[in-house]
């Protein structure tokens, strides 16, 4: 990854409008691909901040992507992931899901799970090729939902 290498901090309340903001940015290039708002460009971002582990990634201090973690009985849930569009292509996205799989492992889970759209293709083929599995696909009146996991060590 270049230029540096991404500082992380956990997300505080005042970080919401600026969690909201860079979703709605990473998110918007779907839109026309779904022909809606994705689900995370409405999320309520002062709930989410106070219920759920974002860490925000910093490239030369600017706020370069997130990831948003939900610990479950057993295992960690990437709840949502986005890249800022002018940091996308710098393998961001890959370095947080190894983040997210550090994470799961420290918390003692054996695995990591999470969900996207299938229409988002591009992601679909991301995670697969950082070890994920589909478990299933889900249709629904909103489009088909990817179920992915990935097990984890220690």
């Amino acid at each position: 990854m270049s230029p540096g290498t991404p500082t992380l901090r956990q997300a505080a309340a005042s970080d919401a409008v600026a969690v909201r903001a860079l979703v709605r940015a990473a998110y918007a290039k779907w839109v026309p691909v779904i022909g809606r708002e994705p689900k995370p460009m409405g999320a309520d971002y002062e709930a989410a901040v106070a219920r759920h582990r974002i860490d925000l990634a910093y490239l030369g201090g600017e706020l370069a992507a997130l990831i948003e973690t939900i610990p479950e009985p057993d295992h960690l849930l990437v709840e949502n992931i986005a890249v800022a569009p002018a940091f996308q292509g710098r393998r961001l996205g890959s370095w947080l899901m190894a983040h997210a799989e550090r994470l799961a492992a420290a918390q003692g889970h054996a695995g990591i799970r999470l969900y996207t759209n299938k229409m988002f293709a591009a992601n679909v083929e991301l995670y697969l090729r950082l070890g994920y599995r589909i478990d299933r696909e889900e249709p629904s009146a909103l489009g088909v939902t990817v179920y992915m996991s990935k097990a984890v060590r220690a």
